[in-house]
């Protein structure tokens, strides 16, 4: 019975060697098995020495690990031509003794299956050039050149096993590269056995339009993205997109930001989107979703911040021209630096191709916030499952990175089309804002209102929307019999509530003026009656004085008579006495 030597203690997990490629170390969870053999299939054009090559120059620069690119097709200087174009410069590698180059001319005619077939020569030219630089990545590019030409399959099953079990031997991290066979994953059929982790790549053509997806196949020892990822070889190099790995789990922010039109913030909450949400401007044709969403933009710059503009109709030129006739200016902020247009038709790639290059794009500009002008063009480009999966995972990845990120939607009719025309992103959306024609008396006229913004309070009233050349106004629309009124009729309603005012404020003057003479003549009758009253009082006091002198008068007369008459008949004292005496 055999037995596994493991030192005491914890058990060590499988020890990762990271790419340096963009999305790659993400999906297998920090790279390829460090010191193990991976093999990268696939069909020709899919990408298989581009990612070995970005495998070996990300090695050599970032990490310090010099490789070996053992060539079974091209010459040195062939790929150094190659991938001049990404950046690489590979000969100034060499020269720094970073990387080694080794081209093994191997021709089908040449082989002949006789006797014993073995790897010696190449096992001595493969330790030469990693003991030459002490090597830590080897790439061997493709394995068909070695036994394309052996149709045994023991010898061939044997041989693979030896070469993979030398490399691990000698402690390297190696790719081996191979081509797609009819119905397995390399043309013999037995490497991907051998492999300890094996990385499909496919380039399919779906609609005349080119998309190039990775699937990890298997990975011993290590669990990894299951599904297919998009990947772009651009000008710096393969990006792919682990979009499906992206969890609910981004963070959230309070500060809220300028949508640009200050009446919009204040139905709003009166502060604006939240920084790092996703707004929807939608509406049917001519309604002003560019105008509003360069709006946004030039908010943005405004604040000093990054703006990226992908614009999927119109070129930049045409946006900046047009929207000088709003009063916006975006060359200056061009010109600085804090925005970005980036112009192309939705139909020149796929859908995951689009995602792709996104996120490239945001990865290499760094912006705070991104606007997709239109959004519906590339929501057009797939079925309503990939639109919906594409979608989710744009939006994840912008709110994952913190991006406050706006849309415009082209909606293909009125209200009863909103939702049918939006299901697939307006259930995505935290802020949307919709635009609409109201056509009344031989115009049409714009309108706003906001059907939803989660997490604050918002207006659930209908602005009419105008242009003008200096800017974007929202204004309080009239309800009128038939409902809502915009434009000359608008004003219309306007001038007549005015006439309205003013006759109401005439008649109130009139009745003031009526009140203030009613109340003079009252006061004068007051006056009048209080000026009769007082004579009245006066005369009748007088009355009462002449009376009360005229009966003390009276009263003093009966007395001065009553002492006059008793002096008459009554004889004085002296008198009463002298008679007395005679008597």
């Amino acid at each position: 019975m055999s037995t596994i030597d493991q030192p005491a203690g914890k058990l060590q997990a499988l020890e990762k060697c990271p790419t340096g490629i963009k999305g790659l170390d993400d999906i297998t969870g920090g790279g390829l098995p460090r010191g193990r053999t991976s093999l990268v299939c696939g069909s020709a054009g899919c990408g298989k020495t581009t990612l070995a090559m970005e495998f070996l120059v990300r090695g050599a620069v970032e990490f310090d690990e010099p490789g070996v690119f053992v060539s079974f097709e091209e010459n040195s200087q062939e790929l150094a031509q190659n991938f001049a174009s990404m950046g690489f410069d590979l000969p100034g590698l060499v020269n720094e003794g970073k990387l080694v180059f080794d081209y093994v001319h191997a021709d089908r005619s040449e082989i002949d299956e006789t006797g014993e077939y073995d790897l010696e020569a190449l096992f001595i030219r493969l330790n030469y050039a990693i003991d030459s630089i002490g090597a830590k990545r080897v790439v061997l590019d493709t394995i068909e050149a070695l036994f394309g030409a052996l149709i045994n399959e023991g010898i061939l099953r044997a041989e693979l096993r030896r070469l993979f079990r030398w490399l691990k031997d000698k402690g390297v991290t190696a790719i081996v590269t191979g081509e797609q066979g009819e119905n397995t994953l390399t043309r013999h059929g037995l490497e991907e056995y051998v492999a300890d982790c094996v990385i499909f790549l496919d380039h399919r053509i779906v609609e005349q339009l080119s998309t190039r997806r990775l699937r990890i196949v298997k990975y011993r020892g290590s669990s990894h993205g299951p599904n297919e990822y998009p990947f772009l070889i651009g000008d710096r190099g393969i990006t792919i997109m682990p979009l499906a790995s992206l969890r609910l789990d981004h963070r959230v922010s309070l500060e809220h930001i300028s949508s640009g039109v200050a009446r919009l913030d204040e139905m709003l909450g009166g502060k604006g989107y939240f920084r790092g949400s996703t707004v929807l401007i939608s509406g049917t044709a001519g309604t002003g979703k560019s105008s509003l969403l360069a709006t946004f933009a030039d908010a943005a710059c405004r604040r000093g911040e990054k703006c990226l503009y992908f614009a999927f109709e119109e070129s930049p030129n045409q946006i900046v021209r047009n929207m000088r006739s709003i009063g916006i200016d975006l060359e200056p902020w061009v010109r600085k630096g804090l925005l970005r247009f980036h112009a192309e038709r939705a139909t020149a790639h796929g859908l995951e191709t689009h995602l792709v290059q996104i996120h490239a794009l945001i990865d290499e500009f760094q912006p705070e916030s991104v606007v997709f002008d239109p959004i519906t063009n590339l929501l057009t480009q797939g079925t309503g499952a990939e639109v919906k999966a594409m979608a989710s995972r744009l939006i994840d990845f912008l709110k994952n990175r913190g991006v406050t990120a706006a849309f415009t939607s082209l909606t293909s009719g009125g209200n009863h089309h909103i939702e049918q025309s939006e299901v697939e992103i307006s259930s995505l959306i935290d802020t949307w804002v919709y635009l609409h024609d109201v056509e009344m008396q031989g115009e049409r006229n714009r309108t706003l209102y906001i059907l939803k913004s989660r997490g604050m309070g918002n207006s659930n009233q209908v602005r009419e929307f105008l242009l003008t050349d200096q800017g974007i106004q929202l204004l309080d629309v009239y309800l009128g019999p038939a409902g809502v009124l915009t434009g000359s009729a608008r004003a219309t309603q306007e001038a007549s509530e005015r006439l309205d005012a003013q006759l109401t404020l005439r008649r109130k003057e009139r009745k003031r003026k009526d009140l203030e003479r009613r109340q003079q003549a009252l006061e004068a009758q007051i006056l009048a009656l209080r000026a009769d009253w007082e004579a009245h009082l006066d005369e009748a006091e007088l009355q009462i004085a002449e009376d009360e002198l005229r009966e003390q008068a009276l009263r003093e007369g009966r007395q001065d008579m009553a002492q006059l008459r008793r002096a008459e008949s009554e004889p004085s004292t002296a008198d009463a006495g002298a008679r007395a005496n005679e008597s």
